[in-house]
Parts: C-alpha cells; sequence; structure tokens
C-alpha cells in the first residue's frame, strides 16, 4: 500500500497539480534524407536497372528480394517525396495493409495494425498491448503513447507483415515496423534544413557527422516541427484542434577499435505538445441536443462552442548500447542494452458536440488522462554464416512498469433554453482527482533461434528455415483508485491487486525454391500473439487471456527485363482466435461506467492477397504500385455485463477490403542541377473503426506530391542547395476515418486531415 501512495504522489509531483498530467512521449525523430539515400532503395543501380533493397527482417541484413516474407518498405527519399514526418502520416495509406489511426480524437497515442490484426482498445491503460510491434533499431517501444513523434534521420521503415513471433516475440501477431537509424559515418557531413507550411507551421532539422577521431564518430541530430490548427477553436487565447510542436535531439558515437568489433551508444530526449482532433456530430439521437451545438456534415473549419484545451505533453529520454563481435568462424555476436522513460498528458476536450443538454446543466467533458512508464531491455544474439547454415539465436528480456491516472470533468455549463454557455470557474465533476489510477508491471523473458538450412540438391537453390521462440509473461499490478474512490471488494475497501501469467511457444516454418534467376517462390507457416493483460477501467482489475494468429502465407518474389521490373506476390490464411475485446457498462444507481475485456470465444478467420509492382521502363522514371485484398471474419464474444454472458458480433476496426498505392517519381538533369518529381496517391475502401459498431467509415482517395531542385552548387566546394515544393493531400479530399452510430447520441466522426503544403530548402556539405 505504502508504494502506491508513494506511485500516486509521483504522479501529482510530476503533473505539478491534481488535474495536470503525466508526460510521455517515443523518441523524438527528425527526418533527413541526404545524399546517400537519394540513391539508395528503387535508384538505379550500376546497369541502369533498379538498385537492391537492404532490409533486416531477419536480424541480419538481407537483400528483400531473397528474403522470403512480405515486407514493405520506405527509404530516406521515399519519406521525404510523401512528407512523412510522424508514424501517424502514414494513415494516408502510403503502405497498404498497414492502417495507423490516433486512439479516438486523441493524437498522443496511436493505434496500429497489420493485416487488419493487433489494434489496441483503449490504448490509455497501462496493462494493454498493442499487436503490432514497432521497433527503432531492433529496441521495442513498448507504448501507444508516443509513436506520433517526429522521424529523424531515418534509413529506412520496414513493414513486416504477418505474425513475426519467432525473431520479434511478443505483440507481433499482426506484424512488425522496424526503424533504422543512420549511423555515424565517420565523415564530415552536415544537413541543414528549414522550410515553411501553411496553418502557420514551420520546421527545422540539423544533421552533423563529425569525421573520425582515432577509432570514434559522432553523429548529432536535431529537429523541431511546428503547426498551428487545422480546426479552430472558438475561445480566444486557448489552442485550436489539431495542432504539433515538436522538439528533439539525439546523439549517437560509434567506437571500431578494430574491424571486428563495434560498440554504438545512442542517446535521445524529446519534449512533444499537441492537441486532439475535432469530433463532428452528423445525426441527431433521441437524447436533446442544444440549439447552440449543431450537426456538421463536412469537414468543419471551427468548432460549434469554444472550450478550454491546453496542450497534451509528451517527454521522453532513451539511451542504449549496441554491441557487435565478430567471432571468426562465420560466428558474430550482438548485444543490444536499452533504457527509456516517458511521461504523457492527455488533454482532451474535442467531443463537446457529445454533450447532452439540461437547462443551467454542465456539459464539455474534459478527458484528461496521465501517464508514465519506464522500460528496460537486454536482448543478446548468436548469428551463424556456415557453408550450408545460417542462422540465429539469442535471448530477450524487457522489463516495464507503468502507472497511469484519469480525471474528466465538465469545462462549460448551459444557459436555460441552450442558446449559450459560459465557462465554468473551475472544472467540475462528481468525483475528486483522479478519477482513476493504476500500475502495471511487466517481466518478459524469451529465448529464440531461427536455422535455414540449404541441401546439396537443387543446384543449392532450396532452402528450408525452422524457428521458434519460447516466451514467458508475467504482469502483476494494482488498481487503487477508480470512480474517483478506493475500490470496494466484497465491502472491503482495498488496492485491488493484479496478477496475469502466460507461456507461449511461436513456431515457424519457411520454404523457399529459387526457380530461375530473380525468381524465388516460398511457403511459409508462422505465429504470433498478443500478451495476456488486466483492464484497469473494471470495477476489480479483471484479467484477461492472450489473443493469437496462426497464418499460412505463400509469395513469389520476382526481377525479370534485365532488373528493370521487381514483382512480389503474397497470399495468405489463417486463424484469429481469442480477441481481446472491450464492452462498456453503466453502474447501477449511478451515472458512472464501467469497462470490462473479454477474449472471444472460437477462431475468426483472416485471408488476403498482396501484390507490388515496381517498373523503370526508362532511366530516371520509376513507377510502383501496390494492392491489398484482405478478408477478415472475428469471432463472437461474450457480453459479461448481461445475465448468462450472450455472445454478440466483433467487427474488424482499420481494416478495408481493398487498398492500393501508387507512385510516380522522375528525374531530369537541368544543367548542373536536377529536377526531382514525385506523385503518389492512396485508396482504401470503407472500414469499421468499433469492434461493437457495425457503422462504416468513408472510402478514401489522398495524392500526395513533391518537386524538388536539387544538387545546385552553392560554390566550388562540396556545399549544395536543394529548394522543394510539397503538399499533403493535394485536392483537399475529405473523409471520415472514424464514423459510430449510438441511438442515444446520433452518428459522430472525425474527418482526415485537409490539404497541407509548404516550402523547405537544404543545404549539405
Amino acid at each position: 500500500m505504502k508504494r502506491n501512495v508513494k506511485h500516486r504522489l509521483r504522479l501529482a509531483a510530476l503533473s505539478g497539480a491534481a488535474a495536470s498530467a503525466l508526460l510521455l512521449a517515443a523518441p523524438a525523430f527528425a527526418q533527413q534524407a541526404d545524399t546517400a539515400s537519394m540513391v539508395a532503395a528503387d535508384e538505379q543501380d550500376q546497369s541502369g536497372g533498379l538498385g537492391e533493397i537492404v532490409v533486416t527482417a531477419q536480424r541480419r541484413e538481407t537483400n528483400l528480394q531473397k528474403t522470403p516474407i512480405s515486407i514493405a518498405v520506405l527509404n530516406g527519399e521515399a519519406l521525404q517525396n510523401r512528407h512523412i514526418q510522424t508514424l501517424a502520416d502514414l494513415a494516408d495509406g502510403s503502405v497498404p495493409g498497414l492502417r495507423v489511426a490516433p486512439f479516438f480524437s486523441r493524437t498522443s497515442a496511436l493505434v496500429i495494425g497489420i493485416r487488419g490484426v493487433g489494434f489496441l482498445g483503449d490504448a490509455n491503460q497501462p496493462a494493454r498491448e498493442q499487436g503490432v510491434g514497432v521497433y527503432m533499431d531492433g529496441i521495442y517501444l513498448g507504448r501507444a503513447q508516443g509513436l506520433g513523434t517526429a522521424l529523424y534521420d531515418i534509413e529506412r521503415i520496414e513493414v513486416l507483415k504477418g505474425p513475426q513471433g519467432t525473431l520479434f516475440g511478443r505483440n507481433t501477431e499482426g506484424g512488425a515496423i522496424s526503424i533504422v537509424t543512420k549511423k555515424p559515418s565517420g565523415e564530415f557531413r552536415l544537413n541543414a534544413s528549414a522550410g515553411i507550411a501553411n496553418f502557420g507551421g514551420y520546421e527545422t532539422a540539423l544533421h552533423l557527422d563529425l569525421p573520425r577521431a582515432g577509432n570514434i564518430s559522432l553523429k548529432f541530430d536535431g529537429v523541431i516541427q511546428k503547426r498551428g490548427g487545422t480546426i479552430d477553436n472558438p475561445m480566444a487565447g486557448q489552442l485550436d484542434f489539431n495542432s504539433h510542436d515538436r522538439r528533439g535531439a539525439h546523439v549517437a558515437a560509434l567506437w571500431e577499435p578494430s574491424d571486428k568489433f563495434s560498440a554504438l551508444w545512442q542517446f535521445d530526449v524529446s519534449h512533444d505538445e499537441g492537441s486532439p482532433n475535432y469530433l463532428q456530430l452528423l445525426r441527431k439521437g433521441s437524447l436533446p441536443l442544444a440549439p447552440i451545438l449543431k450537426l456538421q456534415a463536412e469537414r468543419a473549419k471551427a468548432g460549434n462552442v469554444g472550450v478550454p484545451l491546453q496542450p497534451s505533453v509528451g517527454d521522453t529520454t532513451g539511451m542504449s548500447l549496441h554491441l557487435d563481435w565478430k567471432l571468426g568462424g562465420g560466428l558474430r555476436a550482438r548485444s543490444i542494452t536499452s533504457y527509456r522513460t516517458l511521461t504523457q498528458s492527455q488533454y482532451d476536450n474535442g467531443s463537446a458536440i457529445l454533450s447532452v443538454f439540461a437547462p443551467n446543466g454542465n456539459f464539455a467533458r474534459y478527458s484528461i488522462a496521465n501517464f508514465g512508464q519506464r522500460q528496460f531491455s537486454q536482448e543478446v544474439q548468436l548469428l551463424g554464416e556456415l557453408p550450408r547454415l545460417s542462422f540465429v539465436a539469442g535471448a530477450f528480456y524487457y522489463n516495464e512498469h507503468v502507472g497511469d491516472n484519469a480525471f474528466a470533468p465538465n469545462t462549460l455549463k448551459f444557459n436555460a433554453d441552450g442558446t449559450g454557455y459560459s465557462v465554468l470557474p473551475a472544472p467540475v465533476s462528481a468525483t475528486p482527482f483522479p478519477d482513476r489510477a493504476s500500475i502495471a508491471r511487466t517481466n518478459s523473458a524469451a529465448v529464440f533461434g531461427q536455422f535455414t538450412y540449404t541441401p546439396a540438391l537443387l543446384g543449392d537453390r532450396l532452402h528450408l528455415t525452422l524457428g521458434g521462440r519460447y516466451s514467458h509473461d508475467k504482469k502483476t499490478g494494482e488498481l487503487d483508485q477508480v470512480n474517483g474512490r478506493i475500490p470496494t471488494v466484497n465491502g472491503v475497501t482495498a488496492v485491488v491487486p493484479m496478477n496475469v501469467t502466460s507461456d507461449r511457444v511461436d513456431p515457424l516454418v519457411n520454404l523457399s525454391l529459387d526457380v530461375a534467376d530473380g525468381v524465388m517462390l516460398y511457403g511459409k507457416w508462422s505465429t504470433g500473439y498478443k500478451s495476456a493483460g488486466a483492464n484497469s477501467r473494471s470495477l476489480t482489475y479483471r484479467g484477461f487471456g492472450p489473443e493469437s494468429v496462426s497464418v499460412f502465407e505463400g509469395g513469389v518474389k520476382a526481377s525479370f527485363l534485365d532488373n528493370h521490373a521487381r514483382l512480389n506476390l503474397a497470399a495468405y490464411t489463417g486463424t484469429y482466435k481469442d480477441v481481446q475485446i472491450d464492452f462498456n457498462a453503466v453502474i447501477p444507481g449511478s451515472n458512472r461506467g464501467t469497462l470490462e475485456t473479454t477474449n472471444t470465444a472460437g477462431k475468426g478467420r483472416i485471408s488476403g492477397f498482396e501484390a507490388e509492382l515496381t517498373v523503370m521502363p526508362v532511366a530516371n522514371l520509376t513507377l510502383s504500385g501496390n494492392y491489398t485484398r484482405q478478408h477478415i471474419r472475428l469471432p463472437a464474444a461474450p457480453n459479461p455485463f448481461v445475465a448468462g454472458n450472450p455472445l454478440v458480433p466483433v467487427y474488424p476496426i482499420f481494416a478495408p477490403k481493398n487498398s492500393a498505392s501508387g507512385a510516380i517519381d522522375y528525374r531530369v538533369p537541368m544543367g548542373a542541377a536536377t529536377l526531382v518529381a514525385h506523385l503518389d496517391g492512396n485508396y482504401a475502401s470503407s472500414q469499421y473503426s468499433s469492434t461493437s459498431d457495425p457503422t462504416l467509415g468513408d472510402p478514401s482517395f489522398i495524392v500526395n506530391g513533391r518537386l524538388a531542385l536539387t544538387d545546385i552548387a552553392l560554390d566550388d566546394g562540396a556545399a549544395r542547395l536543394e529548394l522543394s515544393v510539397w503538399a499533403r493531400n493535394l485536392f483537399d479530399s475529405q473523409y471520415l476515418y472514424l464514423r459510430n452510430t449510438s441511438a442515444a447520441l446520433g452518428t459522430y466522426g472525425i474527418f482526415n486531415e485537409p490539404r497541407t503544403y509548404g516550402l523547405t530548402g537544404t543545404v549539405r556539405f
């Protein structure tokens, strides 16, 4: 009990006031696309064809076309061309099959799914996990909070589709996102950029590589990204909706005392501020609506009413050490050690439109959620490259401590007839702060191995891979505040404990055949899981079991036309079971709600088809297209709030049946400079946004573009200038990516971002 009291005091101290928030963020990343990345993936090789794409999906560097799994890759130039500054920008559909969305209207946390698998319900709960793992330089980022911070100096982003339970482990049932940053080069390089954009936006970034001193190379990165809100908040002096202010710094030191050993130390710090999205009412429900709250069927430019709104603030620090030994005899050992801390405040007052009218009644619920996390991870790997056998084996340990609290007071008051309102002198709530508070501690350990054997037959064209991972997860914690008071169990007031343990084995079998030069066929069976947990909005901190996916996948990877065309196809089918589903209910005799999570009964099915084609018909012109067709049928789930626990239907969220993306890239020499043109279009069919609501959102089609004049000589030295103009959502299309219906409240939703555009200048040395 003393530990819990100390924890609550620590939360309050970090927030600075009882109703203010904790801070949390993932690493601040600043994007860079320097000369090295400009000639990386999908550029011409020396023979004039498509260049090799290197990936680390199997924990070692391999050629994408020789890696027998479905992977999508965005290199530094692709990120720059699409003006992707955060993972949240991938919500436009740049990678079909990958869906990214904020947690409801809160931009401080991202929910991510691949092939429609892995989405998290309530992203603010400390004892719950996502089903898609996000890794930065091999380090697992354990929380949904902060994943929307800025990307810095990225070499590539790999999207690994399908369960990755063997090499990546827990919480990779849908797949994994691997972010690979650029390492110190040991050569002097300076990349400085500055830009302006609409909505009062501006951005600056600085990336500096210093020459090697002895056997040590240093690299420094810094970034600032700021933009005003895209929807006006009518209250003077308050933030507008959907704004961001991101700042961060990163330093890396690479020590290479010999060609057999290296040590890479990295440190990053970030500070992010943002405001929530704006929720719009599209159709009135049965409950009374104040005259001042108007329906808004199109993307709004301003809110119905002005609301108090302060920034949600996230801070993070992280440090890691990568050790790499070449042991000789084809053996190699690696160690990855990481420690991270993060805090996140959340101030969400974007849902005033859902307020039910009562004369002189309070409204505009201000959702305040405070979150703090620290994590330590250690992974060791032994890699081997023997004449007919390659392998990676290792062990992994992860320790996490998470605390949260929450409060939901009202901030405004209707007048007698609902034609006006006033601001309450202080937030008003039926319960004291905090309304909810909990702690979760996780210890996870695993051992794994994956072995690829090439037998001496068929001209060494056949490759068999076998792998497996054993994982042990243990979660403990306490629910020490619920509905504004210490919980009562069986008439006794006490902290409610949480203790959840699970063991898991994830196997993999993969058979590939090089049927011809540049053509590979493969078949794979693999599994993955999302770990068990407990619901901190439950009155009892009730636990639930893990969910899992088992998938058979077959595919072909082919390069042809003298390496001027590349075609990758994949088809998959499998089972999705024990899916973690949320149910809401109102506590009898009160207006307070409770939330329970249960696992679905029976097995669901997932299946789909993926195609990716890249063609270089003439020099300097690259055409690319991707298409994904997916079908998901989830099993029914037992409703814990109804007698007999009847089974109710469950809908797969953010899983459009059809999605596609295409791009045109062209480079034209213009004297000593080069004109670079890029245009991409991204389509997705309609999708559900709630597991309990059959209301579909809108289909979407987003076009992005960039035009740059690069390699402009500034002097007789190496200095070069690049000037570019860019646009996201070039045609200002609008669609509801979230649409829900309630008989009482009506139909409400959140629109995508409007068109954004800007001008950027970059100097490189």
